[in-house]
């Protein structure tokens, strides 16, 4: 099946009879998903999954007819191009054609399992997620496990400890466990929310809302796509934004629902924790939304405190530094945006350097990694004064970017910061980047634009550095 979007559907402003850009940027390029009658956590045997009832941004989609699913990218929004479409950026990058030591592609996956969707990297180990709804994990670039969910592709994976956390399209989060004796083999120990306060929750009225077709559903349950996962190590809470507009708060001591907020006026693309008692969401509505949590009682409540954005282009992806704290955001129409906590969530800047759709974003050290629809991963590094650098752009990757996920070289030199990161894309591959915070700065024009000097561009050459 074929993701049919149409051309004249690409380019929507508000106003316009046609639908907003925003409420097709949101829409994955994803697939009906059948929930298998083998599900046992599911109540409806051989039916459609919520995620793929019916709904203003999937009248055009067809049902599968095979197993396998054809490529939709070509045919998505996010092949649109950016206004910033002439980027020099997106030039092979010289440093993967040098193939040198400290920065470039280690090596590659590939496996003919599904789209990937999500990636999570937690030592020597990488699990990822695609469209089979598979869960495998990587050792070294080795295949050491895998573990299956009946229904539902894996659009969202966190890692604590021996637990892990999955963010499936049916609109679950599914919860495994590693074996003490067998780290390769993993159980499903539950769901959220859990079949015992489901059942506790059904006999109040007041307990449901109302859903898409006039449905109603359990106020603590999502009934659409899990997006995106986001823990609080500190405060034992994972978090959860969907395309059903919703955030909710779960406590991971005993997995019970704390929240269920209505955070958004569109699908919730991306949440991330940090900064204090501060959680951020991401929506194709185009805002990001600042929420600040507070202790009420035995419980916890989330405020809204800010609005940093808005936009009529959708919010694609966002990423915590949190030694620098500086929040950063990617959108639809390729740009990267930063706020600095530090000076009170005050705008810092835009990167410029994708020409489509910035559909993922990680940080690691002084480092921005933003994967985009393009194909491209462009690497910056934050510098002291707070402008940022383009180091490098990573390329090799035949379709959109999805996901990405770094951890620190165990072998880096100590006066040469190196990261490891990975790469998932819809092409079904994943790729495994070295990548140096010291890394030879190539001749390139970068386009940095700040609040006080918009129309002054940075130029960076391999000797030099000047504004133009």
């Amino acid at each position: 099946m074929k993701h049919l979007a149409s051309g004249t559907m690409l380019a929507e402003r508000r106003g316009l009879s046609r639908p907003k850009l925003g409420a097709l940027l949101h829409y994955d390029p994803a697939i009906f998903v059948f929930h298998n009658h083998e599900d046992d956590d599911s109540n409806h045997k051989g039916t459609l999954s919520p995620a793929s009832l019916a709904s203003p941004r999937d009248h055009n989609i067809n049902s599968p007819t095979s197993g396998e699913v054809d490529s939709p990218y070509p045919m998505s929004p996010w092949s649109q191009l950016s206004p910033y479409a002439k980027s020099p950026w997106l030039i092979p990058s010289p440093i993967i054609n040098h193939n040198l030591g400290n920065h470039g592609l280690i090596g590659s996956i590939v496996r003919e399992d599904g789209h990937v969707y999500s990636l999570a990297a937690c030592g020597d180990l990488l699990y990822t997620g695609s469209d089979s709804k598979n869960i495998r994990v990587w050792r070294n670039m080795k295949e050491f496990a895998g573990f299956k969910s009946n229904s539902g592709l894996v659009k969202a994976i966190v890692l604590l400890g021996d637990k892990i956390f999955s963010g499936h399209q049916d609109g679950k989060i599914r919860i495994w466990k590693t074996s003490p004796k067998n780290p390769s083999v993993h159980k499903r120990i539950g769901s959220l929310p859990t079949f015992k306060e489901s059942i506790k929750k059904s006999f109040n009225p007041q307990n449901y809302v109302e859903a898409r077709r006039h449905r109603n559903v359990l106020r603590i349950k999502h009934f659409d796509a899990v997006s995106c996962l986001s823990l609080n190590e500190e405060q034992g809470l994972l978090y959860s934004g969907s395309w059903d507009k919703t955030l909710k708060v779960w406590r991971i001591s005993d997995y019970k629902c704390m929240e269920s907020i209505k955070a958004h006026d569109d699908a919730i693309n991306s949440v991330a924790a940090g900064f204090d008692s501060l959680v951020f969401t991401g929506s194709a509505d185009g805002t990001i939304k600042v929420w600040r949590r507070e202790m009420e009682g035995r419980g916890t409540k989330h405020f809204l405190v800010q609005t940093l954005i808005q936009q009529e282009n959708a919010v694609t992806a966002l990423a915590i530094n949190q030694e620098s704290s500086v929040l950063y955001c990617g959108s639809s129409d390729g740009l990267v945006t930063f706020w600095e906590y530090e000076k009170h969530l005050s705008h810092g800047g835009v990167l410029r350097g994708h020409k489509t759709a910035v559909l993922c974003l990680t940080t690691a050290g002084n480092l921005v990694f933003s994967g985009s629809a393009d194909k491209s991963i462009c690497v910056w590094r934050r510098e002291p004064g707070g402008a940022h650098i383009c180091l490098s752009v990573l390329t090799g990757h035949s379709g959109p970017v999805k996901c990405l996920a770094v951890e620190e070289d165990q072998d880096s030199d100590k006066g040469d910061q190196r990261w490891i990161l990975y790469s998932g894309s819809l092409d079904k591959s994943i790729r495994v980047w070295r990548v140096s915070e010291e890394a030879y700065q190539y001749k390139y024009n970068y386009h940095y634009q700040s609040p006080k000097s918009q129309a002054k561009p940075l130029c960076l050459t391999a000797d030099h550095q000047q504004r133009s």
